[in-house]
């Protein structure tokens, strides 16, 4: 995942970083480390913090139209993700405020449109809901993430792909609370430290 993440930032820094006067080319590949470990360390927050309903709905698409980067950059994730960005762009690399909001307004809207569009997408396998939501919980890359993501045993692919597609009603959610509480009827069971009840609810704006 960090090195498929590591592309997607390439790609879009071309401009913003690469061919920036203000950034010295032997801090390119720096300027990039430090935006991926600002997204990875601002969704880990999250993750972590309980609001992985919240991650869910940006990674889907459902919360933000990837297309056009005001709604990417008003989400409230993508917003604490930018500044972090630039609080860690100025304290490393000694650059006015301006100049690392600029960077940071040029590549973060691409890089996260691109994992949107990838995350998003049932055919492509190379990230899914699983294995980032996994990592970001404390599982392993690559695997059964929805397995380790805190002991759960929960495919977030379920909730995630059926979110993208618009298809999400009542019917999934009841067969998406059961697999999830593992038959269990109570909202309130939780397992490995997950409120699962508190989740659906995040999920589905109640």
């Amino acid at each position: 995942m960090l090195e498929q993440l590591m592309g997607m930032i390439q790609e879009n820094s071309q401009e913003a970083i690469v061919r920036n006067p203000q950034v010295p080319n032997q801090q390119n590949e720096d300027v990039m480390q430090t935006l991926m470990g600002s997204i990875m360390g601002g969704m880990q927050q999250e993750a972590q913090g309980g609001n992985v309903g919240g991650l869910m709905g940006l990674l889907s698409g459902k919360a933000v139209n990837p297309s056009q980067s005001s709604s990417l950059m008003s989400n409230p994730i993508v917003a604490g993700i930018a500044g972090k960005a630039i609080h860690s762009i100025m304290e490393k690399f000694g650059m006015s405020n301006s100049a690392a909001s600029g960077i940071v307004a040029s590549v973060l809207p691409g890089v996260i449109s691109s994992l949107i569009n990838k995350t998003s997408n049932s055919q492509d396998g190379s990230i899914d809901f699983n294995s980032i939501l996994g990592s970001l919980m404390g599982g392993q890359p690559g695997g059964n993430a929805g397995v380790q993501a805190g002991g759960s045993g929960f495919d977030f692919n379920q909730v995630g792909y059926a979110l993208a597609d618009g298809k999400l009603d009542m019917n999934d959610l009841m067969r998406i609370g059961g697999s999830m509480m593992g038959g269990g009827s109570s909202n309130q069971q939780q397992e490995g430290g997950m409120d699962l009840g508190g989740m659906l609810g995040g999920l589905f704006g109640k």
